[in-house]
């Protein structure tokens, strides 16, 4: 663990077990990012939900509080930060993020291919309705 408080997570514990300072024992820190997660989750329900807001907005909206979603989850409970005791953890994290990007560019790849290739074009589909 890192001295500086500034690359710390909250929650995170010196290396004796014990929390730092009162102000990150575990328990505030994960009752702090249960509530922001659980706010976040109500917020995006309005959103998605709400008359209030300007309607193409709204998908902007929700990626905007899925980002801040992750944000909280990363920090309170992965207690991913700067610190260089973290290298590890961020690359893991970084490789993790590469592989979904990767599955899902190549699933929309395959998926505009089959889309590309699995319809009949429209002269044909009407010379086959005009024979039946």
């Amino acid at each position: 663990m890192t001295t500086t408080p500034y690359d710390r997570a909250p929650g995170d514990t010196s290396p004796s077990g014990r929390p730092q300072d009162a102000e990150t024992s575990p328990f505030i820190a994960y009752t702090i990012g249960l509530l922001l997660a659980v706010l976040l989750t109500a917020t995006s329900f309005w959103v998605a939900n709400t008359s209030l807001l300007w309607p193409p907005g709204v998908p902007l909206g929700l990626a905007v509080l899925a980002i801040a979603q992750m944000g909280v989850h990363l920090v309170f409970f992965l207690h991913i930060t700067t610190g260089p005791d973290n290298t590890n953890n961020t690359l893991a994290l970084a490789f993790g993020v590469l592989i979904v990007a990767l599955v899902i560019a190549g699933s929309v790849v395959i998926m505009d291919n089959l889309n590309a290739n699995m319809v009949m074009p429209m002269n044909e589909l009407m010379d086959l309705h005009m024979q039946h």
